[in-house]
């Protein structure tokens, strides 16, 4: 059994080493643009408090949740238009978020045992929002980190982003427009403590290795695979690791190599 309560309680933790990077800003640091083509720091803030309503909704009231959806001006540009509409002056911006995630974390704590709750072209367990919501989390924050030329640690919370990372590997696929593979993928990574955190069949024959921070980094498409120490064995897990997608929808845009756009290499 997956224990919820240990999962939004990592979820806030994650939510709070950004609010502790961000809430110190001055106002003009909130528009220093990041890694994502057209937005900055208060983008990545507000798109992370208009995906937490967006979950809130699904967890209180599917009604407004499908709203939301359907009332969209231009659903391609869905995301854009969340973070636009949630971008605020960022004393606002933080207290919405704020407000927002606390809310969220009550929202899901509520949902009855066995409910799955609405989603873009999906439905999640309460747990399964949660997990989502920390790959987004730390990943929008890998963003902001590196718009403001900061070094985060790692810490042992990558685990839920490496678990969906590995559980998304058919979506990474699809998304791309692939079969999915029917070979499977031992996935074996160096956790930020030095152990290791493995996922898949022992005796796969297809196999990817290397830090926790650098799949993380893959599978959230915030490194380009060329500045990342992962290695594939065998044809399936090589393949998977140009479309890796932990996130729904169609496939992102992905990042280009630091070396080739002069931005250096991985923080």
């Amino acid at each position: 059994m997956v224990d919820l309560t240990a999962l939004l309680a990592d979820l806030a933790a994650e939510s709070e080493q950004l609010d502790a990077l961000v809430a110190p800003l001055p106002p003009q640091a909130w528009a220093r643009p990041t890694p994502a083509p057209g937005w900055t720091v208060g983008h990545q803030i507000a798109h992370l408090a208009w995906t937490d309503e967006m979950a809130r909704l699904a967890a209180t009231d599917v009604d407004a949740f499908y709203a939301s959806v359907t009332s969209a001006p231009d659903v391609s540009r869905l995301v854009d238009h969340g973070a636009e509409q949630f971008l605020a002056a960022p004393a606002e911006l933080l207290a919405r978020w704020r407000a927002g995630r606390a809310a969220l974390i009550d929202a899901l704590t509520a949902v009855p045992p066995g409910d799955k709750l609405p989603w873009y072209g999906t439905r999640m367990s309460p747990a399964s929002m949660a997990t989502a919501r920390i790959m987004e989390t730390w990943a929008h924050g890998e963003d902001v980190a590196d718009a403001l030329g900061v070094t985060r640690a790692p810490t042992a919370r990558l685990r839920h982003v490496a678990h969906l990372g590995f559980r998304t590997l058919g979506h990474g696929f699809a998304a791309h427009g692939r079969a999915l593979p029917t070979a499977p993928v031992r996935v074996e990574l160096t956790a930020p403590d030095g152990d290791t955190w493995a996922f898949g069949p022992a005796d796969a024959a297809d196999r990817v290795t290397g830090p926790a921070l650098d799949f993380c980094r893959l599978v959230t498409q915030r490194r380009h695979r060329a500045d990342l120490a992962l290695t594939a064995t065998g044809a399936t897990a090589d393949e998977w690791l140009d479309v890796a997608q932990a996130f729904a929808g169609p496939p992102g845009a992905g990042r280009e190599p630091r070396a080739a756009s002069g931005a250096g290499a991985p923080a």
